[in-house]
């Protein structure tokens, strides 16, 4: 499904990015683990398209994306649902048009489907009857659901989370790792997450890849990266 080929990335001189190799299988979730700063954030954004690398290639359906015009490269994101970091709500539009963004940029819905489309996502989130309600009215766990709502309401076949446990209790991390794979699951989508949140991160793998400096050090399994004889490894997972 997403196959990444001898990839390189460097911002001013400072490699971030150093001979990545990794493939994604269909309906597969792999995490991206690694120290802050290591270059996860930077691999998703190149898997989305939205950097382009120094050298290298990333492979959506066996279609290179990094030398993609810009048009092709839309039509390509159309399958892909992005949860930021942070979220990235609009703070100046409710629940519901938040959610309802995307089908009306997207799509030729008329109002009542989209309405329909927005409560079926919400009730498999989990937040029935708040799309009256503004970010700021949110905590930080219904953010996230929201935020991952919006991501996959054009039916995303793959979906890139973006360190989706950050600024969250280990409560709500948990709650929102585990929102992830069920969404996921549902909806069958070949999905990417980055973390640096290690219980949770083998909680939900089906692989998991470890970046050490920009480079791949391990991946594989949660039980074969635990029986890793790597000393990094060995260490960050302690």
């Amino acid at each position: 499904m997403i196959r990444v080929e001898h990839l390189y990335k460097s911002f001013q001189g400072q490699k971030v990015l150093e001979d990545i190799n990794l493939e994604v299988k269909k309906g597969e979730l792999l995490v991206v683990l690694g120290e802050s700063g290591t270059g996860k954030s930077v691999l998703l954004k190149h898997l989305a398209g939205l950097l382009k690398p120094d050298r290298g290639s990333v492979r959506i359906d066996g279609k290179d994306i990094t030398g993609m015009p810009e048009r092709e490269l839309l039509r390509v994101r159309k399958d892909i649902g992005y949860l930021f970091q942070e979220g990235a709500l609009y703070d100046f539009m409710n629940v519901f048009e938040n959610i309802a963004f995307p089908l009306r940029e997207h799509t030729a819905l008329d109002g009542k489907a989209i309405r329909g489309k927005v409560q079926d996502i919400l009730k498999l989130i989990g937040l029935q009857g708040i799309e009256e309600k503004y970010p700021a009215e949110l905590s930080g766990g219904m953010k996230k659901r929201v935020a991952l709502a919006r991501a996959v309401i054009l039916g995303s076949k793959i979906l890139f989370c973006d360190e989706p446990t950050s600024g969250l209790d280990p409560l709500r991390s948990r709650d929102i790792s585990e929102l992830i794979r069920g969404v996921a699951g549902k909806l069958h989508c070949t999905t990417v997450v980055t973390s640096h949140d290690i219980s949770n991160s083998f909680r939900i793998a089906d692989r998991i890849a470890l970046l050490q400096d920009g480079r791949v050090v391990a991946i594989g399994t949660p039980s074969e990266i635990r029986a890793s004889r790597n000393v990094f490894v060995q260490e960050f997972i302690a």
